[in-house]
């Protein structure tokens, strides 16, 4: 491609690589916000829905918890959910992320962005 001008040619590659890493990265960064996971507590009774970002979408509440005298193990169960929700999320994003590393031909344990 550029004969001659010595290691132009494999920069010219290595910028063409950057920026479809850089689309990439950013297609994911997109999707991650709307891809859904769902953290549980109570064997169910508790449900968080969250983004594979971490951002907190929806609460499913069994009214069967409902007990004024069990308000602290109803917080419980809450603050469990969305704890799994998150952690769901930390892991969908990794995952994605370590894919992506993988499809552009990067060491997996690559941290992304950088």
């Amino acid at each position: 491609m550029l004969k001659g001008l010595g290691g132009l040619g494999d920069m010219a590659k290595m910028m063409k690589a950057a920026q479809e890493m850089q689309t990439k990265m950013s297609d994911l960064q997109e999707s991650l916000s709307t891809m859904t996971v769902v953290g549980e507590s109570g064997a169910g009774l508790v449900r968080a829905t969250a983004t594979a970002k971490g951002v907190l979408t929806g609460l499913d509440i069994d009214p069967s918890i409902f007990n004024p005298d069990e308000k602290e193990v109803v917080e419980d169960l809450i603050l469990a959910a969305i704890k799994d929700a998150q952690a769901k999320a930390q892991e969908r994003s990794e995952n994605e992320m370590s894919r992506l590393t993988e499809e552009l031909g990067l060491p997996k344990d690559m941290n992304l962005p950088f």
